[in-house]
């Protein structure tokens, strides 16, 4: 995971960037190897952001669904007892409830994994920061 900020430091850098200066270099190559590192932190979140704001929606959906299901029995039946209404209804509150259920535990995960993610950030920022103070002190290979 932290190979990109690693290889900011040994592998040198060619064609134009080589007329920079090298403590320019690392900055840039860190740069390059936090979002690397970002990015594949960052997999899967937007994931978990779209079911999250969706999922209710499709839930809803289903009970709008079931309600009309149980509304058109009761026209074709002619009848308004209960037994027609319950079961399309109970399958409207199920539709309900499933959309909650899987739009509650998303919306969790994402904001665990967005403050897990700020902190792993930070950490990596000052990481960043070190290993362009120690490269710049002990003068190992830069780009």
């Amino acid at each position: 995971m932290f190979m990109p900020l690693l290889d900011a430091i040994t592998h040198p850098a060619q064609g134009l960037s080589s007329q920079v200066a090298a403590s320019d270099q690392l900055t840039r190559r860190l740069r390059e190897g936090l979002q690397a590192v970002r990015a594949r932190l960052q997999f899967g979140q937007d994931l978990l952001a779209t079911i999250g704001a969706t999922a209710p929606f499709v839930g809803l959906l289903g009970t709008v669904w079931g309600i009309f299901h149980a509304l058109t029995h009761l026209a074709v039946a002619g009848q308004y007892t209960i037994d027609k209404v319950a079961q399309p209804v109970g399958e409207a509150l199920v539709m309900t409830a499933a959309g909650l259920a899987v739009a509650i535990p998303a919306v969790m995960a994402y904001n665990l994994m967005g403050r897990r993610l700020a902190r792993l950030d930070t950490e990596l920022e000052g990481l960043a920061y070190d290993l362009r103070a120690l490269a710049q002190a002990k003068s190992l290979p830069t780009p």
